[in-house]
């Protein structure tokens, strides 16, 4: 690690921390993933009743901690999170109701490819080729462009989702996620202002802005605390491979098997925005061990019923407000998942926390993480063919984010696929574009 980059953290990978505060701060950054959020869309998508929507957020919690742990511990060993994403929500619905709903063998055709392509994960990294796809087809000004992208397509999420069109007064919506945002910026300017207490007010200044958000939003009558009393202490998941039930499909197979190729490409630009953060140039071995990982992750979350769980980006931006890269962090975090599958009254708590408390703190980190992409750029000799590999992708990231939703809806059902993940399409134009440009030496991103 570089003398700037250790300057910007206050906490290492693998610097020694106190277990107390690791615990904290692995909360911290459960509490700014919104882990919950696309286990309930998929949940509303498929009618799903109470129980059977519980149950699909349990399954979510659950295997989003122990792929965080898998992850950051045995397979890729740096500080990586896992958690839902949203890219293979439409192709699950329709796997479902397309093989006779929930009363019939919708869930076991759709865990069914689940685990196929899971295991197909677990074998690419298994044989080494996905390093080789790396060295070959991603430089470092693909990787920074990636990086950019990454952040850059999810601040319209941040503010659009979680803000604008979320459920509640719009005025409202905006105030608590003014305050949220300011609280924690803040939080941040006093760390800076004040070096000796740098590490409360920075490596808490998300917990803060969110505790301050969600006071404000009961104030207002804006959280629910009738699903927090309803919900029973304790449950164990009940809608795993064992309820559902599996069954293999060919075409379900074929479909999940692209859908994960597009999620992979995802992980993929997390991947160089962790690596970016903590200034650490991923090895060959890294490489294939992550997506070793990954794969075992995906298989998880199938055993336990629910949607792939993938390296989550947002991480990437909470390290760099906090300045903590801590690993043992990252591993809190997955018994904070872990827990909150078994914790149903806590799991409810997390999930009441209105959308606009969390896209205050949400469009800063999502900012962060862009600029981590510019900084990877802004370190390279660039040629004059780098303006367009950087450039195109970044305009057909903002062009499929604001994509009339009747375009998306009336083109074939695996462009749509395609069109919900602006990251895998930019990525994939970074890549054709590099290798469309004159030929140049570049420093690769791996080792």
């Amino acid at each position: 690690m570089s003398e700037e980059a250790k300057s910007s953290l206050l906490i290492g990978p693998d610097d020694p921390i106190e277990n107390g505060e690791a615990t904290l701060l692995g909360l911290q950054h459960v509490l700014a993933m919104d882990v919950y959020v696309p286990p309930i869309i998929l949940g509303g998508m498929l009618a799903m009743g109470s129980a059977d929507s519980s149950g699909l957020v349990q399954s979510t919690f659950l295997a989003a901690g122990i792929g965080t742990i898998l992850q950051t511990m045995f397979c890729m060993k740096m500080p990586v999170s896992q958690g839902p994403s949203f890219v293979p929500l439409g192709a699950a619905a329709g796997i479902v109701l397309a093989s006779g709903g929930l009363k019939g063998q919708g869930m076991a055709t759709l865990i069914g490819a689940l685990i196929v392509g899971a295991i197909v994960l677990v074998a690419l990294g298994l044989s080494g080729v996905f390093q080789k796809i790396i060295n070959a087809l991603v430089p470092a000004v693909v990787g920074g462009t990636i990086i950019t992208c990454v952040g850059l397509s999810l601040i319209p999420s941040a503010l659009n989702d979680n803000i604008f069109e979320a459920s509640g007064n719009i005025y409202q919506n905006i105030e608590l996620a003014s305050v949220t945002a300011l609280v924690m910026l803040i939080c941040v300017g006093v760390s800076i202002r004040f070096p000796k207490v740098q590490k409360l007010f920075r490596t808490s200044s998300i917990v803060i802005a969110l505790l301050v958000g969600t006071l404000m939003s009961a104030s207002m009558g804006r959280f629910n605390w009738a699903s927090v009393a309803n919900s029973p202490w304790f449950s164990l998941p009940s809608r795993t491979i064992f309820h559902w039930g599996v069954r293999f499909n060919l075409t379900s197979i074929l479909t999940f098997l692209i859908i994960y190729a597009i999620i992979t490409t995802e992980t993929t630009g997390t991947w160089f925005a962790m690596g970016a953060v903590t200034n650490h140039t991923i090895s060959n071995r890294q490489w294939n061990h992550g997506i070793v990982g990954e794969g075992l992750s995906c298989l998880v979350a199938a055993l336990t019923g629910t949607t792939p769980v993938t390296g989550y980006s947002t991480n990437a931006g909470i390290i760099s407000i906090t300045g903590v890269a801590s690993k043992k962090v990252f591993v809190a975090a997955g018994g904070w998942f872990i827990l909150l599958g078994f914790f149903s009254k806590l799991s409810a708590f997390l999930a009441a926390i209105p959308a606009p408390v969390i896209g205050g703190v949400f469009a800063i980190i999502t900012v962060t993480i862009m600029l981590n992409g510019l900084n990877v750029i802004r370190g390279l000799e660039t040629a004059p063919g780098d303006l367009y590999v950087i450039g195109l992708p970044i305009i057909l990231t903002l062009a499929i984010t604001f994509l009339p939703k009747h375009v998306v809806n009336a083109a074939p059902q695996m462009v749509q696929y395609l069109l919900g993940s602006p990251i895998a399409i930019a990525a994939v134009a970074a890549i054709i574009l590099n290798l469309l440009m004159p030929r140049r030496a570049y420093q690769s991103t791996v080792a």
